[in-house]
């Protein structure tokens, strides 16, 4: 039996030798069975990337080229083709002018899908290629911008996204307070950006109010990046929602306020939200932190250090007193450097307190406080009350005044460990501040046993990153001179992007300076030396800066060049 002869872009692809006729007509008869266009299948199955696809499209057909990542979305002409239209033939509006109205598509063969845009529109219809997987992202976050927000999103019914239970006990919940009518949408769609934050290991939402419009960002890797743009008449009611949910006072709008949520993803998972409402020009803006209760068990393998600066750590946990200092701006991961070494020593044969503003992640057997300012329960009456409570192992969140760096001092001095942590850049930069906030240079050099100052820098996605060659004036200028690994042994690599990855990156790795006290950086802060002269006493005894470590991770393969830049370049 004679199989069909090919026609459209199929046959053009098989005559440009994309892939052969067999392949070809398998596509077109998959595309019919699951009652898709030929592009859309073969886009989805991956047999032609899109971009190639675009240009032979465009080339064959006479039909222009057009780069939707250039493209404005505010400009989308609304309300002028029925959604329905829109997902039925992959064909998404981008302008119209006058009676013409140009239709961004992937596929130009598509003329029924054409004819009938143009006989509901009544406009004459313009078609111009893009590429198939960003149509279908656009074409997505256009129809997520409907009215029903939450209508087919991941697959999850909407009596599902009801019903979710997110921050509150079933016991809490009575039968007036469940969804309905107007509201129901605004809730599928809240529900459903937390459960997308998670899934995508974002650390932060950003709910954001402007003048005529309103977006929903999240933070993944470090990087704030768009996911949504709902309607500018849903800003009251979403922060109403997320005000509802976090147990804050909705009448009141005039002043910050902090809330958190609970949300339940099953029986045994739960993942916490620390909620911040903020009063702007246009109305409230809303960031949530996402506290996952396992980034606190990861583990020190997990964390990136190398094998000498995780033993540093580890033996001075291993000390029964002294001092532990995590150092670095917001977002370094300190808390998460904290809290790993404090499920090292959490044993039923010791008693830990922690001081924290505020308490992000509970950890089962540890005694931990919120610091509260409006009663008066700071970081140093919290440490003055731990030591009463004969503690074994005392962590402060962060030593912020003179008051209570002195009392944490005095606990690492009479037989207690004590975990803490400053806002400075490096690890000598943390012993001059605790100069200049007054404590006395003896006891700076008899308390404090390890200064580790860290940063976070994007990993390299292993499916698609590729080699780089860095030129010798650039190896010298950028100081990979100091990297001791042999240059035979580097690998480094640069950023591409795929569909694994977010431009290249996926997920994150700690880059550390991790500095032990010795007798010569002792005696260089008992004779009120500056940071300079510390940091060079380290160098000389072998304790890598924050730089080095970085360009360490590039030579590794771990992150980019441009990465470490990022992080650690002054």
């Amino acid at each position: 039996m004679t199989a069909p002869p090919l026609s459209g872009l199929a046959k053009r692809l098989v005559a440009d030798q994309i892939f052969d006729e067999s392949t070809a007509l398998s596509a077109v008869k998959a595309a019919r069975r699951e009652n898709q266009s030929f592009v859309q299948h073969i886009a989805e199955t991956k047999l032609v990337k899109s971009s190639e696809l675009a240009k032979i499209a465009s080339q064959a057909f006479g039909t222009p080229l057009f780069d939707l990542s250039s493209y404005n979305f505010e400009l989308i002409p609304r309300d002028i083709v029925d959604d329905k239209l829109v997902s039925k033939h992959f064909a998404l509006p981008l302008y119209k002018r006058g009676n013409r109205l140009f239709v961004a598509v992937a596929d130009p063969t598509n003329l029924a899908g054409l004819d009938e845009i143009n006989f509901n529109t009544g406009l004459s219809t313009d078609p111009v290629i893009v590429e198939a997987d960003k149509l279908a992202k656009a074409i997505e976050n256009y129809l997520s911008q409907g009215d029903d927000m939450g209508a087919g999103l991941d697959g999850m019914e909407d009596e599902e996204l009801d019903a979710l239970n997110v921050g509150e006990d079933d016991s809490d919940r009575s039968s007036d307070e469940e969804p309905g009518g107007d509201e129901a949408p605004v809730v599928r769609f809240v529900n459903k950006v937390l459960l997308d934050a998670i899934r995508t290991g974002a650390s932060d939402i950003h709910f954001e109010p402007y003048e005529k419009s309103y977006r929903v960002r999240f933070r993944t890797d470090g990087v704030l990046h768009e996911i949504a743009k709902p309607p500018i008449q849903l800003a009251s009611r979403l922060s109403a929602r997320l005000k509802v949910m976090s147990k804050m006072d909705i009448s009141e709008k005039r002043v910050p306020q902090d809330g958190r949520i609970k949300m339940k993803l099953s029986k045994t998972k739960a993942i916490d939200f620390r909620v911040n409402s903020l009063p702007t020009l246009w109305g409230e803006k809303i960031v949530l932190r996402i506290l996952d209760p396992s980034s606190a068990k990861l583990g020190i393998d997990a964390l990136g250090y190398e094998d000498e600066q995780k033993q540093i750590y580890m033996d001075a946990l291993a000390q029964p007193q002294g001092m532990i200092l995590v150092t670095g701006p917001t977002g370094s991961g300190k808390t998460v450097s904290l809290y790993t070494g404090l499920n090292i020593l959490n044993t039923p044969e010791r008693n830990i307190s922690t001081a924290e503003d505020p308490v992000e992640i509970n950890l089962e057997g540890i005694n931990q406080v919120n610091v509260s300012a409006r009663v008066g329960l700071d970081f140093a009456e919290a440490l003055r009350s731990f030591l009463r409570q004969d503690p074994d192992i005392v962590m402060v969140g962060e030593i912020r005044d003179l008051e209570t760096a002195e009392i944490a001092i005095k606990a690492a001095q009479t037989g207690h460990l004590v975990l803490s942590t400053l806002h400075t850049n490096s690890a000598p930069e943390t012993l001059t501040r605790l100069m200049n906030m007054g404590v006395p240079t003896f006891n700076i050099a008899t308390s404090v046993s390890v200064i580790i100052a860290q940063r976070l820098a994007r990993r390299l996605c292993n499916e698609c990153k590729k080699p780089a060659t860095l030129p010798p004036e650039v190896l010298e200028a950028e100081g990979f001179s100091a990297v001791t690994i042999p240059e035979s042994d580097w690998s480094i690599f640069q950023p591409v992007g795929c569909e694994h990855c977010s431009k290249g990156y996926k997920g994150r790795v700690g880059v550390y300076e991790v500095v032990r006290i010795t007798d010569g950086i002792s005696r260089i802060i008992m004779e009120g030396g500056n940071s300079i002269q510390i940091a060079d006493q380290a160098r000389q005894e072998g304790f890598n800066n924050l730089r080095v470590s970085a360009l360490r991770k590039v030579v590794m393969g771990v992150t980019s060049l441009e990465e470490a830049n990022r992080v650690t370049k002054d």
